[in-house]
């Protein structure tokens, strides 16, 4: 299962999203079941029942869009949809209080407790930057960011997706060469809080972050760059964003 930005059924979702930001929520609605009517796979259905569960005004047709979600979820078990449990059941519990269900309500709020979980990815990860590192070199924390001005990272990050990797390299500071590193964590790691259940549910970029330094082992060189139209785009959302970001 890979998650791409390319995606069709991700372009609905972005696109969905970005109608619920610009207050247009019945045309956001629209997008998203055109999503769950085009998913062809349960990766794809998984993260379209999660939004059309979303957008419902009724409570019981958002619970029934949860429960869906959450048995695709289920079907995938796969640790980039696992991080998405203890949001789906939360809202689940939510929605269960709001029809008056206070057993089920009661019964997802501890599903969604018992669900936190600490990564298990066992990679290889990537680390996209335009630094010229070495093999043996270390990545550490307290750079600065690459997304807000003046601020230092107390982490650093990486992701399992090769290409994830070579857009961050591309949109990374400086002037230097994109360069994709094959690195290895030196200490523990999580999931990445400002991507995970931020936009789509769980951590599909398998995207990480951690305290202790990244050991370079490799270079990837062959990764496949992103067209120049969709860096532009990637940029103008990172320019829009004004959500502060979790360090």
């Amino acid at each position: 299962m890979e998650f791409s930005p390319n995606n069709n059924i991700v372009k609905l979702c972005m696109q969905g999203m970005f109608m619920e930001a610009s207050s247009k929520p019945e045309e956001a609605g629209l997008l998203f079941l055109q999503a769950w009517k085009e998913a062809a796979s349960d990766f794809e259905k998984f993260i379209a029942a999660y939004y059309v569960a979303r957008t419902q005004k009724n409570t019981r047709d958002k619970i029934e869009w949860l429960e869906t979600a959450i048995q695709l979820a289920h079907t995938l078990n796969d640790d980039s949809v696992r991080a998405a449990f203890p949001l789906l059941y939360s809202q689940l519990a939510e929605s269960y209080k709001e029809a008056g269900d206070q057993e089920n309500a009661q019964k997802n709020a501890e599903l969604a407790a018992a669900s936190v979980y600490t990564p298990a990815d066992k990679g290889p990860f990537y680390h996209g930057t335009k630094a010229d590192l070495q093999t043996g070199d270390f990545l550490v924390a307290g750079k600065e960011s690459n997304y807000q001005a003046e601020l230092m990272m107390n982490h650093i990050y990486f992701t399992a997706l090769l290409n994830g990797a070579g857009l961050a390299a591309t949109l990374a500071k400086g002037d230097g060469i994109e360069r994709v590193y094959i690195v290895e964590p030196t200490g523990e790691f999580e999931d990445d809080p400002n991507v995970t259940n931020k936009k789509f549910p769980g951590n599909p970029t398998r995207s990480y972050r951690t305290v202790s330094p990244l050991k370079i082992v490799g270079e990837i060189t062959d990764w496949i760059k992103t067209p120049p139209e969709e860096v532009a785009k990637w940029r103008e959302r990172l320019a829009a964003n004004k959500g502060e970001i979790i360090n």
